[in-house]
């Protein structure tokens, strides 16, 4: 089992906010939607790999607990881990806190598919072994 946990910083805009200055509620799955596309950055899959290989991740299932609100002003961190792959997804465990308060958690699937046909592909078997090590147990 993997120990990898990757984080990302950001800073809430007003554009993220509601009237009342808080983060609505879909602006989270943007939040975690950064952190994912920055870990894959990470590990060598940028949107260069991913062209090239003729491939896109496209999100099928998405489940979040909302603890409480991030402000206009806050900076945040956001998490992912890799707790599942599969022959042609991954899952992820994500959170997005404030220093010590955690403030959401999620666990989103991503289902890899070919960019012509957007039918299920399996993911490229390097991409497989390098994430596979890094999977954690879901806690």
């Amino acid at each position: 089992m993997g120990t990898t946990e990757f984080s990302h910083q950001l800073r809430v805009y007003i554009e993220d906010t509601d009237a009342g200055g808080i983060v609505y509620y879909v602006n989270y799955l943007k939040f975690m939607e950064r952190a994912r596309t920055e870990f894959m950055r990470s590990l060598g899959y940028g949107t260069g790999y991913i062209f090239s290989s003729d491939l896109m991740f496209v999100v099928c299932d998405v489940a979040v607990t909302y603890n409480l609100p991030a402000r206009l002003d806050d900076e945040l961190e956001v998490t992912a881990s890799v707790v599942q792959v599969r022959g042609a997804a991954l899952v992820f465990q994500q959170t997005v806190r404030r220093r010590d308060e955690l403030l959401a958690r999620g666990e989103v699937t991503v289902a890899c598919v070919d960019r012509s046909s957007v039918k299920p592909r399996r993911l490229p078997t390097e991409m497989a072994t390098q994430l596979r090590a890094m999977e954690q147990k879901e806690a």
